[in-house]
C-alpha cells in the first residue's frame, strides 16, 4: 500500500504565518549571557530567575526570499575549534562552519531558524517546525538554548531530571535509525559522518542516478538503509518522529545542497555532496534556492517503496513488526501527540519560569503544526498563559 503524505510534514517541513504575538511577562535576561554562552554554566542550583530567558515568538520569514550567494566573505568556512559541537544534520553543520550560526554549535531556536532560511532558503514553517521539535525534546527550554550536536554545558544549567537538555545527538527523538550517512544509535555513534554510509550512497547514486544524487536515488536508499538496519540491528526503531523524518532527510539534499542555479534536473553531484555531509562546508560559489523550499519529492521517495511504521521486536534482527498506533502519513496528528507526550514524561512537575517556557514553546510548535494538518487538537498539559 502506498502511503499518502500530508503536506510538508513528512520533512517537518512548511510554511507559516509570522507569528507576532508576545506574552506580557517579564523578560529574564541572562547576567553575563556573554560568559554563560561562552563556557556554559554547569550549576544546577543556579535559579532560574537568575539565568532563565522569556522564549520569545519564532521569526516570520526574511524580506528576501529570491536567489543568493551564501558561501560568501561574509560567511567563510573555518575549521572546527576545540569545544565546538556538530551533531546529525549536515545542513546545521554547515551553517555552523560558516557562521550563520554560532560557530561551536550552540544556538537559540530564533537564530536557528533566522539560519536555516538566510542560509538554504528553506520554507518558514519548516524551519519552525522542525526547531521546536528539537528544542522542545533537547533543548534548555529555560536559557533558550539548543546544542546542535551533543550535551555540553553552554546550554547552562541543566533541566531536572528526566530532562536532559542533551542537544540533537539524543537518539529517538530528533535523531534516528537508519540515515543516510550515520550509523545507527546500537553501534555506538550515531552522530559522526560514516565514511562507509556514504560510500553507499555514492554506489546507488551511480546505479541509479547516472552519478548523481536525485529523488530516484532517494526512493532506492531509503529503503536499502531500512532493510539494512533491520537485518543488523536488534534495537531498530523506525516509527512516530523518526518515521516522518526519516523520508524527509532523504529528499534533503536534493532540495537543499543543489545550486539553486540549477532549476531543472536537480541532483547533487558527489563532490558536493561530500563537501556537506562529511566537511560540513559549502561548495564554492554556492547560492541557495531561488524560492523558499520544503518537503519536494517526498511522494515519489515514498512511493518507490512503501513502508508502514515499526521496529525489531524481542531485541532480535530480522523481526520486524509493524505499529499500528504510530504516526504515518494517514495518521497525521498522532506526530503532534506522541512528541507532547513525550515532553510531559521529560517535565512531569515543571515550575517557575521552565513551565512558562514549556507553555510557550508547545504553543509556538503547536500553531505550525496546526496550520501545516489542521484539525489536531490542542493538549495543554501545563494550562495557558
Amino acid at each position: 500500500m502506498v502511503l499518502k503524505p500530508f503536506a510538508l510534514l513528512t520533512a517537518l517541513l512548511s510554511t507559516l504565518a509570522t507569528l507576532t504575538a508576545s506574552f506580557a511577562l517579564p523578560n529574564f535576561q541572562v547576567p553575563n549571557g556573554d560568559l554563560l554562552r561562552r563556557q556554559g554554566v554547569e550549576d544546577s542550583t543556579v535559579s532560574q530567575a537568575e539565568y532563565g530567558v522569556d522564549a520569545p515568538p519564532p521569526p516570520g520569514p526574511p524580506s528576501f526570499t529570491g536567489l543568493k550567494l551564501v558561501n560568501d566573505r561574509d560567511h567563510p568556512w573555518k575549521p572546527l575549534r576545540k569545544g565546538d559541537v556538530r551533531g546529525p544534520c549536515p545542513g546545521l553543520n554547515t551553517l555552523a562552519s560558516h557562521g550563520y550560526l554560532p560557530r561551536d554549535g550552540v544556538a537559540t531556536p530564533t537564530q536557528i531558524i533566522n539560519a536555516i532560511q538566510e542560509g538554504l532558503n528553506m520554507e518558514n514553517t519548516a524551519a519552525i517546525l522542525a526547531t521546536y521539535l528539537g528544542h522542545l525534546l533537547n533543548g534548555n527550554l529555560v536559557t533558550d538554548l539548543l546544542s546542535i550536536g551533543g550535551k555540553t554545558p553552554k546550554t547552562g544549567p541543566p533541566p531536572p531530571a528526566p530532562a536532559h537538555a542533551g542537544g540533537l545527538n539524543v537518539h529517538g527523538t530528533f535523531e534516528g535509525d537508519a540515515g543516510l550517512t550515520r550509523a545507527d544509535e546500537f553501534f555506538g555513534d550515531n552522530h559522526s559522518f560514516n565514511q562507509t554510509l556514504f560510500d553507499k550512497l555514492v554506489d546507488f547514486s551511480n546505479r541509479y542516478g547516472g552519478g548523481f544524487y536525485n529523488y530516484t536515488v532517494a526512493g532506492e536508499l531509503r529503503y536499502s538503509r531500512i532493510q539494512d538496519s533491520i537485518a543488523t540491528n536488534p534495537q531498530f526503531s523506525f516509527k512516530n518522529v523518526r518515521y516522518i523524518t526519516a523520508y524527509g532527510e532523504t529528499v534533503f539534499p536534493v532540495n537543499f545542497f543543489v545550486d539553486g542555479r540549477v532549476t531543472t534536473d536537480r541532483k547533487l553531484s558527489m563532490e558536493d555532496a561530500a563537501s556537506f555531509f562529511r566537511d560540513m562546508r559549502f561548495p564554492p560559489d554556492f547560492h541557495r534556492s531561488d524560492h523558499p523550499t520544503s518537503n519536494q519529492g517526498v511522494d515519489q521517495v515514498i512511493a518507490a517503496h512503501s513502508w508502514l511504521p515499526g521496529g525489531n521486536a524481542d531485541g532480535k534482527v530480522n523481526n520486524y513488526v509493524v505499529d499500528p498506533t504510530s504516526a504515518d502519513f494517514e495518521h497525521r496528528c498522532r506526530l503532534y501527540d506522541r512528541v507532547v507526550e513525550s515532553v510531559v514524561e521529560l517535565y512531569p512537575s515543571p515550575t517557575g519560569i521552565l513551565k512558562r517556557n514549556l507553555i510557550k514553546n508547545l504553543q509556538y510548535w503547536y500553531t505550525a503544526v496546526n496550520i501545516s494538518l489542521g484539525g489536531c487538537t490542542q493538549l495543554l498539559p501545563y494550562g495557558q498563559l
